[in-house]
């Protein structure tokens, strides 16, 4: 039988087959990636083939993913944890006070669905709660990305303001859902479809960010049609695997421009006759945008040598 994994919890994995119906399944032999540091071989979203063997169900055949996306592992050093598979799009959540999503992370995760050639679309999420002051960053902050073509939307589980066009979006998609733990990620999804019953949780008086209620990544199938991929709320977004001149080339805007630097492998800091940087000192490129891709940029000084090794 063919299915759709939507749950991974180590060992066992939940396939959802052609028919509807959701069995747990192990691995059949070894499946090994040895020309990959991926941590798991198999990820929610993947497209199986699985066979009765004695008492279990086991997976057979993985097929060919049309995308993914990863972040760097949380666990181990040097690995990357393959989040979801054959997406239509993402949905990233952000939220301008508890907690505050920053803009480089914002870009971190943008560069990444750009390098996979996964759509995204951007949800400032409680509006409820912001003041003047939090209206005025949002509207900011929001305009850097819809310049340079990202769709924006604004939502609030309080007030219901943006579900029903949000719901609309969702629909007839496969969506992974992501951003920071406490953006209210498990809480909107409820909202669109009471039927998913996720679990929530409050932000940490301690510390002022969101506590995880999602520990793995899980699939799950809407009422009003469509899949949602919800994922383990995300701190920071390790990019990795990128060779350092290909970063600026999953930055939209900077993509056009860099034909016309002067050098080839231009990085945008500090080469004469950059055409990416004089946009920047033109206004034409958001200063958040381009201090961000520097920052970026001085992760990898740091980190590439032992992502290749």
């Amino acid at each position: 039988m063919q299915g759709t994994i939507v749950k991974s919890t180590g060992s066992w994995y939940e396939v959802r087959t052609d028919s509807g119906e959701t069995v747990q399944c192990r691995l059949k032999g070894i499946f090994r990636l040895d020309e990959t540091k991926d941590n798991n071989p198999i990820a929610v979203g993947d497209t199986v083939t699985i066979d009765r063997e004695e008492n279990d169900w086991m997976i057979a055949q993985i097929f060919e993913r049309k995308n993914y996306i990863v972040r760097a592992s949380p666990k181990h050093r040097g690995a990357r944890q393959i989040l979801a598979a054959n997406l239509d799009q993402c949905l990233l959540i952000a939220t301008m006070a508890s907690p505050r999503t920053s803009t480089g992370f914002i870009d971190r995760f943008l560069l990444t669905a750009e390098a996979y050639h996964i759509p995204t679309l951007i949800v400032f999420n409680k509006q409820d709660i912001l003041d003047q002051k939090g209206l005025k960053k949002q509207e900011y902050v929001s305009e850097i990305y819809r310049k340079i073509g990202y769709p924006v939307y604004f939502t609030s589980t309080v007030t219901g303001q943006g579900l029903e066009e949000l719901k609309d979006l969702l629909k007839d998609k496969t969506t992974l859902i992501s951003g920071h733990s406490g953006v209210g990620k498990s809480t909107l999804l409820n909202k669109l479809d009471p039927a998913l019953n996720l679990r929530t949780t409050n932000i940490s008086k301690l510390t002022g960010k969101g506590m995880h209620t999602t520990t793995n990544a899980e699939m799950h199938y809407t009422s009003f049609g469509g899949r949602i991929i919800d994922t383990p709320g995300i701190r920071e977004f390790g990019l990795m695997h990128f060779l350092p001149e290909e970063i600026s080339h999953y930055y939209v805007e900077m993509r056009e421009l860099i034909p016309q630097c002067k050098f080839n492998n231009c990085m945008h800091d500090n080469e004469p006759g950059c055409a990416v940087k004089q946009a920047y000192l033109d206004g034409r490129i958001s200063e958040e945008r381009y201090l961000n891709y520097l920052t970026i940029m001085a992760d990898y000084k740091a980190n590439y040598k032992h992502w290749e090794e």
